[in-house]
């Protein structure tokens, strides 16, 4: 006998054998068993969810021989027909290929006859949203007002596409996803009626790819049963699925929470020896920092014959509750960027990589400390922790004082340095006239504001926070600057913290800083003056300065091309002119 495959051997043929759907089966039986029949019925959901089994199952309970009703007896001529796909009555249509308005006007004009065979004559468009607009308009009328003898069951998996005008006419069901629960439990029915031996691991992988499509799990399940040689293991089917890594992601989740930059490359190389799907294995990561989290939050989740129960407990205790949330953001946020990557395991390895960049340096909490409290190895990533205005940074002398004795260094000093330095309070910087003390920059006037600027250590928003300032004034205590109130934006609490520590730790003393914003007309653009509300008018700014010099060299430039005897002679030539903005300074006249 021909081999059927499970997928159409273990097709529902009664409501009760329907997985997942209790809503749609609820209202369904309710309204055979009351007489309440509509004319058109539309079934909505991903695919393999049971749309087109549904349809032909609400067939057979208007067809069957034994009568109208929710449970068809699946014996008589009507049920068997229909369960073979050959009663005459049931029409089944795909609507992406019979797109065309004539195509749909032949459809419809054989529904005044009546049924041959059937109590129904029963039309079963596929895909429904292929239609065109044109075919939509002549399927109207007739699915508004169809004979008593004709149902229409439409089914797509886009529902969004269809016009207003059918939906309004059509008693819609949307099928859910399904959940890897019911996938499994499904899979349990169909293993033990085949006699084929199973554990349990291998269900739970095979449930998890099925991604909700009930067929897509029975294809998979056939698929390993054939890979296995007639039984399933979880083994076999890990490597089937191309996520055969073993201990392999939870050592790599591990090496994340410990910092171990060496550690995670040595797992990666691990985990590349048996030539994985990098792909599938960030999404098994990702589904295990989802039941960590679980675990940690909601305990009673991790079931006690689950396999993983032992390892899920371990990495919950281990792997402190925010660094799960981090991790997980940033591997989810990953694999949209993994296919643009030159290969899968160097995107692999930068995903990780990047999450152990953005781990925040962990700080000593005292007792209770779930996670490590310190990067594992030189192989980590340097922690960044950011300073508040007017905190002070400690000169290297003392950072190289709080180290430990032995001049070992490494991530691990740096970090004793780190809380240290969080659990004790900032130490004092020598004022100006203290012995071994640094003399501190001048500040009077906008020269010195402006070499100031670049010799700050700060990037991005902050940079330009300070570049669009002026000078105001500054007692040695409080530095106040003036800021274009177009320029507002810029105001982000995040850059003003940076920026004063920044100004703290290169003017050797704390500054308190004070950035307040010019009167409107008194110059917002970043080539204009700043202005002060009173009378007396600032120096320009850095980045104004700098525009200012940009547009005196492009003058210079087109200056030249003026003066040069052969651009003229081209220019007059041709009687042409040199487009604006097209001429630039070189380089070399940049760097001057």
């Amino acid at each position: 006998m021909t081999y059927q495959v499970l997928a159409r051997k273990w097709r529902p043929r009664a409501f009760a054998d329907l997985v997942g759907q209790g809503h749609v089966v609820q209202a369904l039986t309710n309204g055979l068993t009351r007489g309440q029949l509509h004319h058109a019925y539309l079934f909505t959901g991903t695919r393999g969810v049971g749309k087109t089994t549904l349809a032909r199952i609400l067939a057979k309970t208007l067809n069957c021989e034994q009568g109208v009703g929710p449970t068809p007896c699946g014996i008589c001529s009507a049920c068997e027909e229909i369960d073979g796909g050959r009663f005459v009555d049931l029409i089944e249509v795909d609507a992406a290929s019979r797109t065309k308005v004539d195509q749909t006007r032949d459809l419809l004009d054989n529904v005044p006859f009546a049924p041959v065979r059937g109590r129904y004559k029963v039309y079963l468009i596929d895909e429904v949203h292929m239609f065109s607009a044109s075919s939509f308009n002549a399927l109207l009328k007739t699915l508004e007002e169809p004979p008593e003898h004709v149902k229409f069951v439409l089914a797509t998996t886009d529902p969004q596409k269809l016009p207003p005008t059918v939906l309004s006419r059509c008693l819609q069901f949307h099928l859910k996803r399904l959940l890897p629960e019911q996938i499994q439990g499904r899979f349990r029915q169909v293993l033990a009626a085949e006699e084929v031996d199973f554990d349990e691991p291998s269900l739970a992988l095979l449930a998890r790819a099925a991604d909700g499509s009930m067929r897509d799990g029975l294809s998979l399940l056939d698929q390993a049963i054939a890979f296995g040689g007639g039984r399933l293991q979880a083994d076999d089917v890990r490597r089937m699925l191309g996520t055969h890594t073993g201990d392999l992601v939870p050592a790599l989740v591990a090496a994340l929470a410990s910092g171990n930059g060496k550690g995670l490359l040595a797992e990666v190389d691990r985990l590349a020896e048996l030539t994985p799907d990098f792909a599938a294995v960030l999404t098994e990561l990702i589904t295990l920092l989802h039941r960590i989290a679980l675990a940690q939050q909601i305990p009673a989740t991790v079931a006690e014959d689950d396999p993983d129960a032992e390892m899920l407990r371990r990495l919950a205790a281990e792997v402190p509750a925010e660094d799960v949330q981090l991790f997980y953001q940033v591997l989810l946020t990953g694999q949209r960027d993994l296919p643009l990557a030159p290969d899968p395991r160097t995107g692999f390895e930068m995903v990780l990589l990047r999450a152990l960049a953005f781990r925040p340096a962990a700080a000593d909490g005292g007792a209770g400390g779930a996670g490590p409290a310190t990067r594992g190895d030189a192989g980590a990533a340097p922690p960044h922790t950011p300073s508040k205005v007017g905190s002070t940074a400690a000169p290297n002398s003392a950072a190289g004082a709080a180290g430990p004795a032995d001049g070992s260094g490494g991530a691990a000093g740096h970090a004793d340095v780190l809380r240290s330095s969080a659990a004790a309070p900032p130490a004092r910087i020598k004022a100006q006239g203290e012995v071994g003390a640094a003399p501190l920059p001048a500040l009077d006037n906008a020269e010195d504001w402006h070499r100031l600027v670049e010799s700050l250590p700060v990037a991005g928003l902050a940079r330009q926070l300070a570049a669009h300032c002026a000078l105001a004034a500054w007692d040695g205590k409080t530095l106040r600057l003036s800021l274009a109130s177009s320029l507002a934006n810029l105001r982000v609490a995040g850059a003003e913290q940076r920026l004063g520590a920044a100004l703290a730790a290169t003017l050797g003393c704390e500054v308190a800083l004070r950035i307040e914003l010019s009167q409107p007309g008194g110059g917002d653009d970043a080539a204009a003056p700043a202005r002060q509300s009173g009378t007396q008018q600032l120096a320009e700014t850095p980045a104004g300065r700098e525009a200012r010099g940009a547009a005196e060299r492009v003058a210079a430039a087109e200056a030249v091309m003026d003066a040069d005897a052969v651009a003229g002679e081209l220019k007059r030539r041709f009687d042409a002119d040199w487009v604006p903005g097209s001429i630039r300074p070189r380089e070399a006249d940049k760097m001057q």
